[in-house]
Protein backbone atom coordinates (compact mmCIF):
# COMPACT_ATOMS: atom_id res chain seq x y z
CA UNK A 1 0.00 0.00 0.00
CA UNK A 2 2.60 2.34 0.83
CA UNK A 3 6.06 2.06 0.24
CA UNK A 4 9.44 3.59 1.30
CA UNK A 5 12.69 2.70 -0.88
CA UNK A 6 15.73 3.94 0.43
CA UNK A 7 14.16 7.14 1.29
CA UNK A 8 16.60 10.08 2.69
CA UNK A 9 15.06 13.51 3.80
CA UNK A 10 17.64 16.65 4.69
CA UNK A 11 16.19 19.73 6.08
CA UNK A 12 17.31 22.60 5.84
CA UNK A 13 20.50 23.64 7.80
CA UNK A 14 21.78 20.18 6.93
CA UNK A 15 20.07 18.41 9.21
CA UNK A 16 19.57 14.01 7.88
CA UNK A 17 16.06 13.00 9.61
CA UNK A 18 15.94 9.80 7.46
CA UNK A 19 19.13 7.94 6.35
CA UNK A 20 18.00 5.24 3.43
CA UNK A 21 14.93 3.66 4.61
CA UNK A 22 13.01 1.26 3.18
CA UNK A 23 9.69 0.43 4.64
CA UNK A 24 6.54 -1.20 3.24
CA UNK A 25 2.78 -1.08 4.80
CA UNK A 26 0.85 -4.04 2.83
CA UNK A 27 -2.52 -3.77 2.09
CA UNK A 28 -4.92 -4.71 4.86
CA UNK A 29 -1.68 -5.09 6.84
CA UNK A 30 -0.55 -3.02 10.26
CA UNK A 31 3.31 -1.76 10.76
CA UNK A 32 4.09 0.20 14.01
CA UNK A 33 7.03 2.25 13.98
CA UNK A 34 8.89 2.39 17.04
CA UNK A 35 11.73 4.91 18.46
CA UNK A 36 12.49 7.60 20.45
CA UNK A 37 11.82 11.32 20.20
CA UNK A 38 13.67 12.26 17.03
CA UNK A 39 14.68 9.10 15.62
CA UNK A 40 12.82 9.68 12.14
CA UNK A 41 8.98 8.51 13.37
CA UNK A 42 7.27 11.97 12.69
CA UNK A 43 9.04 12.51 9.28
CA UNK A 44 8.25 9.10 8.20
CA UNK A 45 4.05 10.17 8.62
CA UNK A 46 5.14 13.61 7.17
CA UNK A 47 6.42 11.89 3.49
CA UNK A 48 3.50 9.21 3.76
CA UNK A 49 0.94 12.21 4.03
CA UNK A 50 2.85 13.88 1.41
CA UNK A 51 3.34 17.35 3.58
CA UNK A 52 7.28 16.92 2.68
CA UNK A 53 8.93 15.39 0.11
CA UNK A 54 11.98 13.08 0.11
CA UNK A 55 15.59 14.45 -0.53
CA UNK A 56 16.32 11.29 -2.04
CA UNK A 57 14.82 7.56 -2.66
CA UNK A 58 11.17 7.23 -3.67
CA UNK A 59 7.63 7.17 -1.94
CA UNK A 60 5.22 4.51 -3.30
CA UNK A 61 1.03 4.32 -3.17
CA UNK A 62 -0.21 1.04 -4.31
CA UNK A 63 2.82 0.11 -6.41
CA UNK A 64 2.95 3.84 -7.96
CA UNK A 65 4.81 6.78 -7.04
CA UNK A 66 3.61 9.70 -5.07
CA UNK A 67 2.18 12.17 -7.53
CA UNK A 68 4.46 15.34 -7.97
CA UNK A 69 1.14 18.28 -8.14
CA UNK A 70 -0.80 19.58 -5.64
CA UNK A 71 -4.21 18.19 -7.19
CA UNK A 72 -2.79 14.91 -7.25
CA UNK A 73 -1.60 15.05 -3.85
CA UNK A 74 -5.33 15.90 -3.17
CA UNK A 75 -6.67 12.88 -4.77
CA UNK A 76 -4.51 10.16 -2.51
CA UNK A 77 -4.77 12.07 0.58
CA UNK A 78 -8.82 11.32 0.34
CA UNK A 79 -7.32 8.10 0.87
CA UNK A 80 -5.34 8.30 4.01
CA UNK A 81 -7.22 9.42 7.37
CA UNK A 82 -4.80 10.53 10.48
CA UNK A 83 -5.25 10.38 13.97
CA UNK A 84 -2.96 13.10 15.72
CA UNK A 85 -1.38 12.53 19.12
CA UNK A 86 -2.86 15.25 21.31
CA UNK A 87 -6.81 15.38 21.09
CA UNK A 88 -6.81 18.84 22.94
CA UNK A 89 -4.87 20.81 20.43
CA UNK A 90 -6.19 18.54 17.38
CA UNK A 91 -9.58 19.63 17.22
CA UNK A 92 -10.45 23.49 16.52
CA UNK A 93 -12.25 24.40 19.89
CA UNK A 94 -14.38 27.55 17.97
CA UNK A 95 -15.82 24.80 15.83
CA UNK A 96 -18.46 22.21 16.41
CA UNK A 97 -17.68 18.49 16.89
CA UNK A 98 -20.78 17.78 13.56
CA UNK A 99 -18.42 20.79 11.55
CA UNK A 100 -15.07 18.91 12.80
CA UNK A 101 -15.99 15.40 11.99
CA UNK A 102 -17.54 16.35 8.13
CA UNK A 103 -14.69 18.53 7.25
CA UNK A 104 -13.17 15.77 5.19
CA UNK A 105 -16.44 15.54 3.48
CA UNK A 106 -16.34 19.38 2.40
CA UNK A 107 -12.69 19.75 1.97
CA UNK A 108 -12.58 16.61 -0.87
CA UNK A 109 -16.05 17.33 -2.39
CA UNK A 110 -17.22 14.17 -1.01
CA UNK A 111 -21.02 13.75 -0.52
CA UNK A 112 -22.47 14.50 3.03
CA UNK A 113 -20.34 17.52 3.05
CA UNK A 114 -23.45 19.90 4.45
CA UNK A 115 -27.30 19.70 5.08
CA UNK A 116 -29.11 16.73 6.22
CA UNK A 117 -27.28 13.74 4.47
CA UNK A 118 -24.22 15.27 6.04
CA UNK A 119 -25.58 15.64 9.67
CA UNK A 120 -26.60 11.44 9.38
CA UNK A 121 -23.50 11.05 8.43
CA UNK A 122 -21.52 12.42 11.02
CA UNK A 123 -23.73 10.84 13.43
CA UNK A 124 -23.47 7.40 12.29
CA UNK A 125 -19.57 8.08 12.55
CA UNK A 126 -19.47 9.45 16.26
CA UNK A 127 -21.72 6.71 16.73
CA UNK A 128 -19.41 4.01 15.45
CA UNK A 129 -16.79 5.29 17.92
CA UNK A 130 -18.80 5.18 21.11
CA UNK A 131 -19.96 8.83 20.76
CA UNK A 132 -24.13 7.88 19.88
CA UNK A 133 -26.37 10.47 20.55
CA UNK A 134 -23.58 12.87 20.53
CA UNK A 135 -25.00 16.81 20.04
CA UNK A 136 -23.82 17.60 16.79
CA UNK A 137 -23.66 21.16 18.00
CA UNK A 138 -21.76 20.71 20.60
CA UNK A 139 -18.24 21.65 21.17
CA UNK A 140 -14.51 19.77 21.94
CA UNK A 141 -14.37 21.49 25.38
CA UNK A 142 -17.29 19.47 26.43
CA UNK A 143 -15.48 16.39 26.59
CA UNK A 144 -12.75 14.45 27.84
CA UNK A 145 -9.78 13.56 26.40
CA UNK A 146 -10.93 10.68 25.54
CA UNK A 147 -13.95 11.51 23.96
CA UNK A 148 -11.77 13.98 22.34
CA UNK A 149 -9.59 11.21 20.76
CA UNK A 150 -13.00 9.55 19.30
CA UNK A 151 -14.26 12.44 17.64
CA UNK A 152 -10.56 12.84 16.14
CA UNK A 153 -11.09 8.89 14.88
CA UNK A 154 -14.62 9.65 13.45
CA UNK A 155 -13.16 12.68 11.53
CA UNK A 156 -10.28 10.05 10.30
CA UNK A 157 -12.74 7.38 9.40
CA UNK A 158 -15.72 9.38 7.86
CA UNK A 159 -13.70 9.64 4.25
CA UNK A 160 -13.48 6.08 3.95
CA UNK A 161 -9.79 6.15 3.81
CA UNK A 162 -8.13 2.78 2.58
CA UNK A 163 -4.88 3.91 4.77
CA UNK A 164 -4.85 5.26 8.90
CA UNK A 165 -1.98 6.69 10.60
CA UNK A 166 -1.86 6.96 14.13
CA UNK A 167 0.71 9.55 15.34
CA UNK A 168 1.08 8.30 19.12
CA UNK A 169 -3.18 8.40 19.41
CA UNK A 170 -2.76 7.53 23.35
CA UNK A 171 0.17 8.86 24.59
CA UNK A 172 -1.72 12.00 26.12
CA UNK A 173 -4.94 10.49 27.31
CA UNK A 174 -5.20 8.15 30.82
CA UNK A 175 -4.32 4.73 31.23
CA UNK A 176 -7.62 3.98 31.95
CA UNK A 177 -8.70 5.31 28.42
CA UNK A 178 -5.64 4.07 26.71
CA UNK A 179 -6.79 0.66 26.27
CA UNK A 180 -10.32 1.75 24.84
CA UNK A 181 -8.45 3.86 22.29
CA UNK A 182 -6.24 1.10 21.17
CA UNK A 183 -9.49 -1.29 20.57
CA UNK A 184 -11.56 0.94 18.81
CA UNK A 185 -8.24 1.53 16.44
CA UNK A 186 -7.99 -2.23 16.00
CA UNK A 187 -11.85 -2.81 15.53
CA UNK A 188 -11.87 -0.09 13.15
CA UNK A 189 -9.19 -1.54 11.36
CA UNK A 190 -10.76 -5.03 10.99
CA UNK A 191 -14.25 -4.38 10.26
CA UNK A 192 -12.83 -1.73 7.38
CA UNK A 193 -9.78 -3.48 5.91
CA UNK A 194 -7.93 -1.18 6.80
CA UNK A 195 -4.17 -0.31 6.14
CA UNK A 196 -2.54 1.19 9.46
CA UNK A 197 0.75 2.48 10.41
CA UNK A 198 0.94 2.57 13.79
CA UNK A 199 3.77 5.20 15.38
CA UNK A 200 4.71 4.88 18.93
CA UNK A 201 7.89 5.28 21.48
CA UNK A 202 6.52 1.99 23.61
CA UNK A 203 7.66 -1.47 22.17
CA UNK A 204 5.54 -3.29 24.79
CA UNK A 205 2.09 -1.48 23.23
CA UNK A 206 2.78 -1.86 19.65
CA UNK A 207 3.81 -5.50 20.11
CA UNK A 208 0.57 -5.96 20.93
CA UNK A 209 -1.52 -4.42 18.51
CA UNK A 210 0.37 -4.75 14.81
CA UNK A 211 1.33 -7.63 12.50
CA UNK A 212 5.10 -6.41 12.02
CA UNK A 213 7.24 -3.24 13.76
CA UNK A 214 10.03 -1.41 12.38
CA UNK A 215 12.38 0.17 15.01
CA UNK A 216 13.87 3.44 13.93
CA UNK A 217 17.05 5.13 15.52
CA UNK A 218 18.99 8.62 14.46
CA UNK A 219 17.01 8.20 11.44
CA UNK A 220 17.73 4.62 10.19
CA UNK A 221 15.50 1.45 10.71
CA UNK A 222 17.60 -1.04 13.14
CA UNK A 223 15.05 -3.93 13.10
CA UNK A 224 11.86 -4.54 11.44
CA UNK A 225 10.26 -8.17 11.70
CA UNK A 226 7.22 -10.15 13.39
CA UNK A 227 5.69 -7.62 16.15
CA UNK A 228 5.26 -10.52 18.92
CA UNK A 229 8.64 -12.05 17.46
CA UNK A 230 10.90 -8.46 17.97
CA UNK A 231 8.52 -7.67 21.33
CA UNK A 232 9.90 -11.53 22.93
CA UNK A 233 12.94 -11.74 21.24
CA UNK A 234 14.81 -8.68 20.16
CA UNK A 235 17.99 -8.73 17.98
CA UNK A 236 19.11 -5.31 18.06
CA UNK A 237 20.51 -3.59 21.43
CA UNK A 238 18.40 -0.55 20.71
CA UNK A 239 15.50 -2.59 20.58
CA UNK A 240 16.29 -4.68 23.54
CA UNK A 241 16.74 -1.38 25.32
CA UNK A 242 13.69 -0.08 24.66
CA UNK A 243 11.91 -3.54 25.79
CA UNK A 244 13.81 -3.12 28.99
CA UNK A 245 12.69 0.33 29.76
CA UNK A 246 9.09 -0.66 29.90
CA UNK A 247 8.60 -1.50 33.97
CA UNK A 248 8.16 -4.93 34.64
CA UNK A 249 3.88 -6.37 35.24
CA UNK A 250 4.98 -7.00 38.79
CA UNK A 251 7.09 -5.40 41.42
CA UNK A 252 9.22 -8.31 42.03
CA UNK A 253 10.26 -7.78 38.88
CA UNK A 254 11.45 -4.51 39.24
CA UNK A 255 15.06 -3.68 39.40
CA UNK A 256 15.83 -0.51 41.91
CA UNK A 257 16.67 2.51 40.28
CA UNK A 258 20.78 2.99 40.73
CA UNK A 259 22.02 -0.62 40.84
CA UNK A 260 25.56 -1.07 39.49
CA UNK A 261 25.85 -3.82 37.13
CA UNK A 262 29.07 -5.19 35.90
CA UNK A 263 29.12 -4.54 31.49
CA UNK A 264 31.98 -5.49 29.33
CA UNK A 265 34.79 -3.32 30.77
CA UNK A 266 33.30 -1.64 33.81
CA UNK A 267 30.22 -0.84 35.87
CA UNK A 268 26.97 1.16 34.73
CA UNK A 269 24.27 2.42 36.46
CA UNK A 270 21.00 0.73 36.12
CA UNK A 271 17.60 2.22 36.23
CA UNK A 272 13.99 1.77 37.28
CA UNK A 273 12.75 -1.28 35.17
CA UNK A 274 13.96 -4.40 33.46
CA UNK A 275 17.91 -3.73 33.17
CA UNK A 276 20.45 -6.50 32.07
CA UNK A 277 23.64 -6.92 30.28
CA UNK A 278 22.46 -6.02 27.42
CA UNK A 279 21.91 -2.37 28.53
CA UNK A 280 23.54 0.88 29.18
CA UNK A 281 21.78 3.57 30.89
CA UNK A 282 22.04 6.09 33.91
CA UNK A 283 19.25 8.89 35.09
CA UNK A 284 15.89 8.23 34.32
CA UNK A 285 14.71 6.49 31.14
CA UNK A 286 11.72 5.54 29.93
CA UNK A 287 10.45 4.22 26.62
CA UNK A 288 10.80 7.54 24.75
CA UNK A 289 14.13 8.39 26.32
CA UNK A 290 17.66 7.86 24.54
CA UNK A 291 20.13 5.63 26.66
CA UNK A 292 22.66 7.64 28.20
CA UNK A 293 26.74 6.36 28.51
CA UNK A 294 27.46 5.74 32.13
CA UNK A 295 30.21 8.03 31.94
CA UNK A 296 28.28 11.08 31.42
CA UNK A 297 28.95 13.69 29.08
CA UNK A 298 28.64 14.44 25.49
CA UNK A 299 28.88 10.68 23.48
CA UNK A 300 31.49 10.46 20.63
CA UNK A 301 30.16 12.24 18.15
CA UNK A 302 30.03 15.61 20.32
CA UNK A 303 26.45 15.94 20.78
CA UNK A 304 24.92 15.92 24.17
CA UNK A 305 23.52 12.31 24.82
CA UNK A 306 20.03 12.70 26.55
CA UNK A 307 18.89 13.63 23.01
CA UNK A 308 19.65 12.09 19.00
CA UNK A 309 19.94 15.13 17.62
CA UNK A 310 23.77 14.38 17.06
CA UNK A 311 22.26 12.65 13.53
CA UNK A 312 22.33 16.10 11.82
CA UNK A 313 25.82 15.86 11.17
CA UNK A 314 27.11 13.03 8.96
CA UNK A 315 27.88 9.47 10.00
CA UNK A 316 26.96 7.65 6.95
CA UNK A 317 29.68 5.26 7.30
CA UNK A 318 29.48 4.02 10.73
CA UNK A 319 26.54 2.17 12.84
CA UNK A 320 23.71 4.97 14.26
CA UNK A 321 24.05 3.72 17.32
CA UNK A 322 27.81 3.09 18.20
CA UNK A 323 27.64 5.91 20.35
CA UNK A 324 25.61 4.20 23.26
CA UNK A 325 25.63 1.09 22.72
CA UNK A 326 26.88 -1.40 25.27
CA UNK A 327 28.02 -3.84 22.64
CA UNK A 328 30.33 -1.33 19.95
CA UNK A 329 33.66 -1.99 18.89
CA UNK A 330 36.03 -0.39 16.61
CA UNK A 331 34.57 -1.56 13.66
CA UNK A 332 31.00 -0.37 14.81
CA UNK A 333 32.41 3.25 14.31
CA UNK A 334 34.30 2.82 10.87
CA UNK A 335 31.35 0.70 9.18
CA UNK A 336 27.72 1.50 8.55
CA UNK A 337 26.35 -2.64 9.05
CA UNK A 338 24.01 -3.57 6.71
CA UNK A 339 20.33 -4.65 7.27
CA UNK A 340 20.99 -8.98 7.95
CA UNK A 341 18.05 -11.35 7.25
CA UNK A 342 17.22 -13.90 9.97
CA UNK A 343 14.42 -16.06 10.67
CA UNK A 344 12.00 -13.93 9.62
CA UNK A 345 13.73 -10.42 10.61
CA UNK A 346 15.89 -8.28 9.43
CA UNK A 347 18.71 -5.74 11.88
CA UNK A 348 21.45 -3.62 11.35
CA UNK A 349 23.93 -4.75 13.75
CA UNK A 350 27.64 -6.52 13.55
CA UNK A 351 27.03 -8.22 17.31
CA UNK A 352 23.54 -8.89 17.69
CA UNK A 353 21.89 -10.07 20.64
Amino acid sequence: MIGFEAVSKRYRGGRLALDDVTLSLPTGGSLGLVGESGSGKTTCVRLALGLVRPTSGRLTFNGAGYPGTRHGLRVLRKQIGFVLQDPYDSLDPRMTIGDIVSEPLRIHGLPGGRGAQGKAMVAEQLAAVGLAGADLRSYPSHYSGGGRQRIAIARALISTPSVLICDEPTSSLDVSVQSQIVNLLLDAGRERDLSMLFVTHDLDLIGRVVDAVAVMYGGRVVETGPAELIRRSPRHPYTKALHDAVPADHPRHRKLAGRTVAVGAGPVVGVAGNVDAGTVCAGTVDAGTALVPATGGADQFGAEPSSPAWIGADHRDSCVFAGRCPRAEARCRQERPAMTEEGGRSFACFYPL
